[in-house]
């Protein structure tokens, strides 16, 4: 195995940790929300909507700096944004 597969590998298992990390804390997170945010004489449905925006929201920004991240990371390392793709 050579040097940079294994710093790839490295980067790859610290990037599905850091994954399983933000899923918790997320659920945790929307769990707070929803417990805090009980409206009362509203349409479920609607509580149910703002609650998934929000929760979207959160995990679309997370997702997006793991993306720049990746892309810094590998740009870094191989001077390509898609390493292999010319």
């Amino acid at each position: 195995m050579s040097l940079l597969t294994g710093f790839l590998v490295l980067i790859v298992s610290i990037t599905a940790l850091l994954i399983a990390y933000l899923t918790k804390q997320f659920q945790e997170e929307n769990l707070i929300y929803s417990n805090q945010n009980q409206m009362t004489k509203t349409n479920s449905k609607t509580k149910t909507i703002e609650k998934e925006k929000v929760v979207a929201e959160t995990l679309n920004g997370r997702l997006a700096m793991i993306g720049l991240m990746a892309a810094i990371g590998a740009y870094l390392t191989t001077g390509q944004i898609i390493p292999g793709f010319v």
